[in-house]
Parts: C-alpha cells; sequence; structure tokens
C-alpha cells in the first residue's frame, strides 16, 4: 500500500470518539514509519466544519470523501439517545438512517469497489453501512445493541471486538477504534509498529479479531 491516505468520514451527529481513537493511532503509526500515511477528515459534501452528537464537540472537515486514494475510509458510528420519536428526537438510528440515505452512501460504495481502499467501521459506522445496502453478503461487527440491526440488513453479524472481511474492517463498540487501529497498523505495517504504538498509548488490544481462515468449529463444540 505506498504513500496510502486514511479519511475519516464525518457526518452530522458522528461519535467523536468513534473517529478521533483510530485517528490518534493512526498518527501515532505515522510517526514511527516515518511519514508513510496521511491522515484527514473528510465529508461528502467537502471541507466544513461538522457538529458531532456529543454537545460541544464540532470537528472541521477539510476535504471531500475520494473514493479513487488508495488506503483508508474510515467510518465512524453516531452519538445521541437510543429511543425516542424519531419525529422529535434524533436518536442514534435516526442518525445513521440519515448517514444511510446522504450523499455519502455512493461515494463509499466506490470505495468499497475500489481495491486499493480498505473501509473500515467503528461501532454504529457498519450500521450506516448496512443502512446503505453496501454490505449485504458481508461480515462484520458492531455495538452490542445493533448485532441484530446489522444481521437484519443481510450482513453475517460476528460478536468480536474487530472483524477483518478482507477490505472490510469493522469494530464493535466506541472504544474499540483503539483495537481497530492498532489491528490496522499490525496487518498492513507489521506487528514492531503496531506495539510501538500500543506501548506509546498503553493501551493493549482486546480478543481476537475474526477472520474467515483457519479451521470451523466443531459441530457441538461448546
Amino acid at each position: 500500500m505506498p504513500c496510502p491516505r486514511a479519511q475519516f468520514v464525518l457526518f452530522d451527529g458522528f461519535d467523536p470518539l468513534d473517529a478521533v481513537a483510530p485517528y490518534e493511532i493512526l498518527t501515532a503509526g505515522r510517526e514511527f514509519l516515518g511519514g508513510v500515511l496521511d491522515l484527514e477528515f473528510v465529508s461528502a459534501e467537502g471541507p466544513r466544519d461538522v457538529v458531532s452528537g456529543t454537545p460541544g464537540i464540532t470537528l472541521t472537515a477539510t476535504a471531500a470523501l475520494d473514493p479513487a486514494v488508495p488506503g483508508y475510509v474510515v467510518v465512524p458510528g453516531a452519538v445521541g439517545p437510543v429511543d425516542g420519536d424519531p419525529d422529535e428526537v434524533d436518536t442514534i438510528p435516526v442518525l445513521l438512517a440519515r448517514f444511510a440515505a446522504g450523499a455519502a452512501a455512493p461515494l463509499l460504495r466506490d470505495c468499497l469497489d475500489n481495491p486499493a481502499v480498505t473501509v473500515a467501521a467503528v461501532c454504529g459506522g457498519s450500521l450506516g453501512l448496512a443502512m446503505a445496502g453496501l454490505l449485504e453478503g458481508r461480515t462484520a461487527t458492531t455495538h452490542v445493541l445493533g448485532v441484530d440491526l446489522l444481521a437484519a440488513a443481510g450482513v453475517t453479524a460476528v460478536r468480536a471486538r474487530v472483524v477483518d472481511d478482507g477490505d472490510l474492517v469493522t469494530a464493535g463498540g466506541v472504544t474499540s477504534g483503539l483495537d481497530l487501529g492498532l489491528y490496522l497498523l499490525e496487518r498492513d505495517f507489521g506487528p514492531r509498529i503496531a506495539h510501538a504504538v500500543e506501548e506509546l498509548f498503553e493501551y493493549e488490544r482486546r480478543g481476537v479479531t475474526w477472520k474467515n481462515s483457519g479451521l470451523d468449529v466443531a459441530a457441538g463444540a461448546a
């Protein structure tokens, strides 16, 4: 992956930790790699201030999402109430559905069609992709509260901290963005880089990353 770029897709109501956690991990990895990784916040609409779902936190997208650029495209989830009248409250499902129906969906489809791009999603980010009809037949994970919704969208939902489905890598609940970033560093740049960042952050990845490889579980096994 020569001179890759990590594009972090912001949308109104996004969860800032979903975006910032892997952004910081990959930024640290960039330093250990000698700068061989560009990072930027983007939006489907282009440069703009994007208001998160956490009061008082706004991030600035400096460019438009470009599906032609090799590297990573990271999709965060949303933050807000889980329940409420969707006509009156911007709940997480409302925010994700709005994202799925917006301008980002066709661009993300192009990202998934580009063999030089790995799409990564944190928490509800995979639900947003699934709501847009982009993950049917794929294997992914999301926050525990959204696993059934993910499966209902035609996705093979796996309860794992990180799920690697080739050009699609997804992570579970919000803090799993740290695990996602470290896994991408290890997978694409090697364990020395990932370990250096792990030590810097004083954080150890949790759980086994699920891949569709190796021996299958025997029928009836506990």
